[in-house]
């Protein structure tokens, strides 16, 4: 095992708690809604880099700077 670059954490409104996930390259949070999975990827390689995808065709990838400048509204996403 290598070191532990970052950690994760899950909570849901039933009290349920999961914290403290080691990583050391990437984790991934998945979330399923009747037949559609809603999933965020994170990768700490070298840049830290974000991925959302909601189903097959909607995918958002790109640095945690430019998710950040996306949520802001300065970038408009591809």
């Amino acid at each position: 095992m290598g070191d532990i670059r970052m950690t994760g954490e899950i909570r849901t409104d039933y009290d349920c708690e999961v914290a403290g996930l080691p990583a050391e390259r990437w984790g991934e949070a998945v979330f399923k809604v009747d037949d559609e999975e809603i999933v965020l990827e994170i990768s700490v390689e070298k840049d830290v880099i974000v991925a959302i995808m909601a189903g097959d065709n909607s995918v958002w990838k790109g640095t945690l700077e430019g998710l950040k400048k996306l949520l802001r509204g300065e970038i408009k996403a591809r």
